[in-house]
């Protein structure tokens, strides 16, 4: 286990080669050697001295307390006694042994010792025998200055998380994660260790474009394969090779994830929302869809089914996109997020297969395993390959070595196909329990966008309460879920036709739902929808938060 490393304040260190030769002895009640240093009598160190001892490295900076004509013991026990009172120190921290901090600081042990027994009697440290001396149970510390938060997760919290975008992570596959880990560590050769290309490991790339062909239809090799941390940084990394090529705009739909245009604006591109119906993005707007500005590059899509309205993008506009990028030397951008979980309809193909020279294939394993894998790929074009790989050298060289190594068993043992057809069963049996609460308890709600994916869009009949009371009457009930308008791109989007008034029922429309189509919650006079994620929650969770979400919806 690594340690803070002591420093005596204008004592030297050591070369950086200089041997480190770890002694063991009887312990006292300290943590420290019994018998005498080695430096001689009264306990200093020779000045060749390694300069890590046995026991715990302590950073503490005795100098200007010595320049001010502290003693060596008062310079220590201040030194010491503020390190625990600023939290430096955490409760519970083990110190290093009496000899260790002498040595390393260049006092006698005896000091050390004595140190250390007044900080006990004090109530700072604690000493138990066998056990060393560790900092004691304490308050917590004053804040030094002014403190400094940040978010881990923006998520917020409440009973229930309806929130879209996470997949149950008790589902995770434990078991043939570890099987997987086992067998790949144990065939792995040494340089899979070493730092190697920024596309990733080579048996993961070669997995994933087998397994690629396979479910969605992707052309692809594994020479044009990069594995990243997230579709996040695969898209980032994608803009600035498109910015680095000259292009300043962008297509989006008209409803989609903020933070992807969050990192769509930070690599300096401007953003054209492009409006939704139930056939999905107007591709046929990409030549002009701002009111005679200047065309976008690139187009973000999300084709297989749109987020979050749930449309599929008829053919008709996957052929247009394409048609476009050839002729405009443009390439779209294909987040097929979710595209595993296909519920009534059949899988649509991945669009790059119409042109892999033109369609950029981003996929993840955040739905189907853990976002916290960080494991998502990009099947690049031939001339996006060497500018992508280049920008992922500088942001991290590569994507963990254990991770893409497990993923890549995983897939090849087949372990992968049979754990998304558990889940594929698992979220259906949620989204119908969902469907049917709905039905029964909330009539007038149109169900919406629940073909594929782990969500649902819930549209409200007019006269509803407005989206943000809603929300707000949610989050009192301990309900945690969006509204629709939260992923609206922009003012371009704020017409976007509207679904049709009186759907008729189709055969992959489950009871009381309508055809997935994009709803319009956020234009004037438009009834609010709310977007509900199904997978959240655990089993034994989930019926008391459909109880909540339908009092909500009663009410509204």
């Amino acid at each position: 286990m690594s340690r803070p490393r002591t420093t005596p304040g204008p004592v030297p260190s050591a070369p950086r080669n200089a041997p480190d030769t770890p002694r063991s002895a009887p312990r006292d009640s300290s943590g420290a050697s019994g018998d005498a240093p080695r430096g001689g009598r009264g306990g200093r160190v020779r000045d060749n001295a390694p300069w890590t001892a046995f026991g715990g490295d302590l950073h503490l900076d005795l100098g200007e307390r010595r320049a001010a004509g502290a003693g060596l013991r008062a310079a220590l026990e201040d030194a010491l006694r503020e390190a625990v009172q600023d939290g430096r120190l955490a409760p519970g921290t083990r110190l290093p042994s009496s000899r260790a901090l002498g040595e390393d600081l260049g006092i006698a042990r005896n000091t050390v010792v004595e140190v250390y027994g007044q900080l006990t009697a004090e109530g700072w440290l604690g000493a138990r025998p066998g056990s060393g001396t560790t900092v004691a149970e304490r308050a917590a510390p004053r804040p030094a200055g002014r403190p400094v938060t940040v978010r881990a997760d923006r998520r917020p919290t409440g009973r229930h998380d309806l929130l879209a975008g996470r997949p149950d992570l008790s589902l995770f596959p434990r078991s043939a994660w570890l099987a997987s880990a086992r067998r790949a560590l144990a065939v792995a050769p040494h340089d899979a260790f070493d730092y190697g290309s920024p596309l990733g490991r080579i048996e993961l790339r070669r997995a994933l474009s087998d397994y690629l062909a396979r479910v969605r239809g992707v052309r692809t090799d594994p020479d044009r394969l990069l594995v990243c941390a997230g579709f996040g940084q695969g898209l980032g990394l994608l803009a600035a090779a498109l910015r680095g090529r000259g292009a300043g705009r962008i297509a989006v739909e008209g409803y989609g994830l903020p933070p992807q245009r969050e990192v769509l604006r930070a690599a300096g591109l401007g953003l054209v929302p492009l409006p939704l119906d139930r056939d999905g993005a107007r591709t046929d707007l990409l030549d002009g869809p701002g009111g005679g500005a200047e065309p976008p590059e690139a187009v973000l899509l999300t084709p297989a089914h749109q987020f979050p309205t749930g449309a599929a993008l008829a053919a008709d506009r996957r052929a247009a996109a394409v048609r476009w990028a050839r002729e405009r030397d443009g390439y779209v951008i294909e987040d097929d997020y979710d595209g595993e979980f296909r519920y009534d309809r059949q899988p649509l193909g991945a669009m790059q297969a119409l042109d892999p020279d033109r369609v950029v294939y981003g996929g993840t394993a955040a739905k189907s395993l853990a976002p916290g894998l960080r494991l998502a790929w990009l099947a690049l074009p031939d001339e996006l390959v060497e500018p992508v790989a280049r920008l992922k050298s500088l942001a991290d060289t590569m994507s963990p070595v254990t991770d893409q190594l497990t993923f890549a068993e995983l897939i090849t043992s087949g372990r992968y196909d049979r754990h998304v057809r558990r889940c594929r069963l698992h979220y259906r049996r949620r989204r119908d329990l969902l469907v049917a609460a709905l039905a029964e308890r909330a009539p007038r709600v149109r169900v919406t966008g629940i073909a594929a994916g782990l969500h649902a869009v819930l549209q409200l009949p007019p006269g509803s309460r407005p989206e943000a009371e809603l929300l707000e009457r949610a989050r009192a009930a301990g309900l945690v879920l969006s509204g629709l308008d939260w992923y609206r791109a922009g003012p371009d989007a704020e017409r976007a036709p509207e679904p049709p008034a009186a759907p008729e029922a189709r055969p992959d429309t489950a009871p009381g739902t309508a055809p997935d189509a994009a709803p319009d919650s956020g234009a004037p006079g438009v009834a609010p929808a709310l977007v509900v994620g199904y997978a959240t929650p655990s089993d034994r969770a989930f019926p008391a938060a459909l109880d909540a979400l339908c009092g909500i919806l009663r009410e509204s």
